[in-house]
């Protein structure tokens, strides 16, 4: 089966459970080829937790859930040292996050110092238990939910931490004529239920090997640099995006060109991921939060001004 097939065949899978929302699919099952991390924002009721399970459960990997709240010690997710008496040695017992894929699910309810413990794993794809190194499985991926900071009993995710997930994706609610058929295809059991693996890790790994190999042009590199650099010198924004911000950009778009059957990349692969991929590492200033100006609004205006490569 061909790349583009096994990237679409995950996103219908994906569609079996979620109504209206083949926007949101493709762009998680893009992030899962890029090697990144994807955070899934929105209120509660929306499907968060749903789309991530059914990724998880289309891949024939392990999977693991992480259900944080503001109790959760570090350890229990990166493991800790015990101490075996029977060998006189201490024995690494592994925490949840020694899986492929691993469901976040609403990071944002624990707190700072648990939410640090994930910024070794998603950037190095190890964690380090008293001075040891062990490494996560492979292909590995971190698909976190959040409800958005003005809920109650909510900690902001530092920036950081923002930084190592490749896209942040928001759903929205449905309209009538989806929310009528969610209605009837949860009617009797759970879709989720009968989901089977369309890939395997193998596939997967062999996938993110294509991503690197899909060809950018010098022009189109420049272009990506330029909307990264443009978030610096916006009136509104505090923090623009980092380097790493503009090394992401390009993995995504590498990883949409190969969704589309392509080899290359073209400017609209780049347009099409530029508020996924970049709106979460902004910081606005308090002003225009005030004016309710969003990272959204700001990036669709700077990207109306930069020239598109032909």
């Amino acid at each position: 089966m061909e790349s583009k097939s096994i990237m679409q065949s995950i996103a219908e899978n994906i569609g079996k459970v979620m109504v209206g929302q083949s926007g949101a699919a493709k762009l998680m099952v893009v992030c899962l080829a890029a090697g990144g991390h994807v955070l899934i924002e929105d209120v509660p009721g929306i499907g968060k937790t749903t789309i991530a399970n059914a990724l998880a459960r289309s891949i024939g990997v392990s999977f693991n859930r992480i259900q944080f709240t503001p109790d959760i010690l570090p350890s229990d997710i990166t493991g800790f040292s015990m101490y075996n008496p029977k060998t006189g040695e201490f024995e690494y017992k592994q925490g949840s996050i020694m899986s492929n894929i691993i469901l976040a699910d609403e990071i944002n309810r624990t707190s700072p110092k648990t939410q640090a413990s994930m910024l070794e794993v998603m950037e190095e794809k190890h964690v380090t238990v008293d001075g040891v190194t062990y490494n996560v499985p492979e292909p590995f991926m971190v698909i976190a939910t959040q409800n958005p900071i003005e809920y109650m009993g909510t900690y902001p995710l530092p920036e950081a931490q923002l930084d190592r997930f490749l896209m942040k994706i928001t759903m929205g609610y449905p309209d009538k004529e989806d929310e009528v058929n969610i209605l009837f295809r949860f009617r009797k059991t759970n879709p989720l239920d009968k989901l089977s693996p369309v890939a395997d890790g193998k596939q997967i790994s062999e996938l993110r090997r294509q991503v690197r190999d899909i060809h950018v042009e010098r022009e189109i590199g420049d272009y990506i640099v330029e909307i990264v650099q443009s978030t610096r010198r916006q009136e509104h924004v505090l923090l623009g995006c980092s380097p790493r911000a503009s090394v992401y950009l390009m993995r995504a778009a590498q990883a949409l060109a190969l969704y589309m059957g392509r080899d290359y990349v073209v400017p609209d692969d780049v347009k099409d991921l530029v508020i996924p991929v970049l709106a979460h590492r902004m910081i606005l200033k308090q002003e225009a939060k005030i004016r309710k100006i969003t990272a959204e609004s700001v990036l669709s205006g700077l990207i109306k001004n930069i020239r598109v490569p032909i």
